[in-house]
């Protein structure tokens, strides 16, 4: 059992608070550019075994090639079936969604991102850019593979943040 989720990155400053001198003004540097990237996380919260994939931009026939991607990275298949939970994002959805063979989406109710797991990874995405002035794209791209990369290699942690108490733990069929 997985579950995804999308998050955007871009130019404009990821702000979170920072300590400053009484009476100063804290200063972060940015410069807002609306130029952007999508990380899409696919993760296993039992496990917390992760892909990731970087793209510029969220769609129906990307959506549909990133489902075959992680098909094929995680085995899915007619002897391997794996359950993926969603959000309803209109690239989710069907009709004309292309599902690989061996994959079963199951969405999540309206309007409930607190019921996504992926959705606490992004605190951890951001982390190196956080408060921090990133010149262009590509040097953000750059930022964020490293850290996707880093990120896959920490199961404990991940499943840590992802694997709720609701979340069914991994059993062989019988």
């Amino acid at each position: 059992m997985f579950c995804t989720d999308e998050h955007r990155l871009g130019l404009k400053p990821v702000l979170r608070s920072v300590w400053a001198p009484k009476g100063q003004r804290p200063t972060a540097l940015g410069h807002h550019r609306f130029h952007c990237l999508y990380v899409t996380a696919f993760v296993g919260p039992s496990t917390g075994e992760t892909v990731w994939y970087l793209t510029d931009t969220v769609s129906k026939p990307l959506f549909a090639g990133l489902l075959a991607a992680f098909a094929e990275a995680v085995g899915a298949g007619p002897k391997k079936r794996v359950v993926l939970l969603l959000d309803n994002a209109g690239w989710h959805t069907l009709p004309n969604l292309a599902v690989p063979d061996g994959l079963r989406l199951v969405h999540l109710p309206p309007y409930s991102p607190e019921l996504q797991p992926a959705e606490t990874l992004w605190t951890l995405v951001d982390e190196p850019i956080v408060n921090t002035f990133v010149p262009n794209l590509d040097k953000l791209i750059d930022t964020i593979t490293e850290r996707c990369s880093n990120l896959t290699t920490r199961q404990p942690e991940i499943s840590s943040r992802t694997n709720f108490a609701w979340w069914p733990k991994n059993q062989a069929p019988v």
